[in-house]
């Protein structure tokens, strides 16, 4: 078993070693007068990688305690989510079940073939099944029927999304010392991690999420699911603004769309910076971060966190050689 694992997934006195790396000499960030960090929670674990640690603990804790017979969750071919879980799940002693977006294809992607290695079982459904599975962040979903058939199941919603992802996500701000930046910008799926920074960030902080999806329509969710104010719009003054702040702009064209000015952005920010990004999420958001940056949206002086959330495993589905790590 994965003991380092499995001690720091189950406790909250976790102190993880500085992950901070500044991105210092930039021209576009001395230009605009500002520093800025990457907080580096790609390099956690090489499977549990990024906000998944922290996402995932409260659950896992559920389970165990609970004495779940199983665990249950969701995710398509490419989902770090559900790559994941299923490591985590093994590592607990918990079987675990993956419900797949989609009818089975010929072959499986990499992702999904790891997680059945880690011993997932893996059960298909149509996008259209799969779509009344879908999660709010304040309150589980009927699941009744996967209830009935799966007996004893604890169901982790999409993404680690729930209260106990949302606590969890709190803990990546709580155990660096955040209070010196005043813009802390994310990448939003489910939305969960950035509930959880939010909740955890000073008031005079503000959190920037920059959704993957298309026409991103999250935003009465994660209000239902917290009381901080949150609203769509380019940052500006935290102590006149929202605590939480949806710039929609950059998802170029949709979930794990990743046309050559992304493919280009991604091998020029790992040239410069040595910081690999994927096509899904962090590519997306070190863009939105840089493109704002040029723009001057943020004030001089100001302090930037980045938070990188892993899920390099999903670049796996480009053909070799497109991205040059």
């Amino acid at each position: 078993m994965d003991n380092f694992l499995m001690n720091n997934l189950l406790s909250d006195s976790w102190n993880y070693p500085s992950l901070i790396q500044p991105l210092s000499g930039l021209p576009e960030i001395t230009a605009a007068d500002l520093a800025a960090d990457v907080l580096r929670l790609d390099t956690i674990h090489p499977v549990v990688s990024g906000n998944k640690w922290f996402k995932l603990k409260g659950h896992l804790q559920i389970a165990r305690e609970r004495s779940a017979s199983s665990i249950l969750t969701f995710g398509g071919a490419w989902s770090n989510h559900i790559i994941a879980t299923a490591y985590a799940a093994q590592q607990a002693g918990i079987p675990a079940i993956g419900i797949i977006r989609g009818e089975r294809p010929p072959a499986l992607s990499a992702t999904l073939e790891t997680a059945a290695g880690y011993g997932m079982q893996l059960e298909f459904v149509s996008r259209k099944t799969y779509a009344s599975y879908s999660t709010f962040f304040h309150n589980l979903p009927d699941f009744h029927n996967l209830s009935e058939r799966y007996p004893g199941a604890y169901i982790i919603p999409e993404g680690g999304a729930g209260r106990p992802g949302i606590h969890g996500s709190e803990y990546i701000l709580r155990e660096i010392p955040s209070a010196r930046y005043s813009h802390i910008l994310c990448a939003i799926g489910t939305g969960t991690m950035s509930l959880g920074l939010a909740s955890a960030a000073t008031p005079d902080q503000e959190i920037i999420g920059i959704p993957v999806l298309q026409g991103f329509t999250g935003l009465s969710s994660l209000s239902a699911a917290s009381d901080l104010p949150i609203s769509l719009n380019a940052p500006g003054n935290p102590s006149q603004q929202s605590r939480l702040r949806i710039v929609p702009h950059y998802h170029f064209g949709g979930y794990a769309r990743h046309p050559p000015e992304l493919l280009d952005f991604i091998n020029r920010f790992y040239r410069d910076t040595g910081i690999p990004s994927d096509i899904v999420y962090t590519g997306k958001l070190f863009y939105a971060a840089f493109d704002m940056i040029r723009q001057h949206l943020f004030p001089a002086h100001s302090r930037l966190l980045i938070i990188h959330s892993g899920g390099l495993q999903g670049n796996r589905s480009l053909p070799p050689g497109t991205l040059d790590f």
